[in-house]
């Protein structure tokens, strides 16, 4: 699937980096280093613009080497790019470790996944059809004999 891409950025497009890989790393546009205190939000930008085929969308989920040694995680993961959108991809990202943690131009902060999605009509009726499951919820599917 080709996919339209716009790079005002200084570095590579994303890229599968196996061969088996679903996601594609999306490097920080930055002009100097972007501390990020314990528990602070950053919007990052990319400086990558793209045109998503109708009945797709991006999804934006955090690097796990950025989670594991460092803490930073994306905020709304995953995040959604939709197909009518085109402007520039930022990067919301969160410092969750204890420490101050540095964002530097071209390091790898997230990566994106494109899947096919459905748009739903509603039809409103009085009660919903039964199923084994019921209204059992939140770690309901656990319990032994129930």
């Amino acid at each position: 699937m080709q996919v339209a891409i716009v790079n005002n950025s200084r570095h590579a497009l994303p890229q599968y980096k196996t061969p088996e890989a679903a996601g594609m790393d999306v490097c920080a546009l930055l002009d100097a280093t972007m501390p990020i205190a314990p528990l602070q939000r950053v919007l990052v930008p990319t400086g990558l613009y793209i045109a998503i085929p109708k009945g797709m969308e991006a999804q934006v989920r955090p690097r796990s080497g950025l989670a594991i040694q460092q803490g930073i995680t994306v905020l709304n993961s995953p995040g959604t790019i939709d197909s009518d959108y085109r402007g520039e991809i930022k990067i919301i990202l969160i410092n969750l470790s204890s420490e101050e943690q540095t964002i530097n131009d071209g390091d790898r902060i997230a990566q994106i996944v494109f899947a096919k999605h459905e748009q739903i009509n509603w039809e409103l009726v009085e009660s919903l059809p039964t199923s084994v499951r019921g209204e059992g919820g939140f770690g309901s599917t656990g319990l032994v004999n129930g």
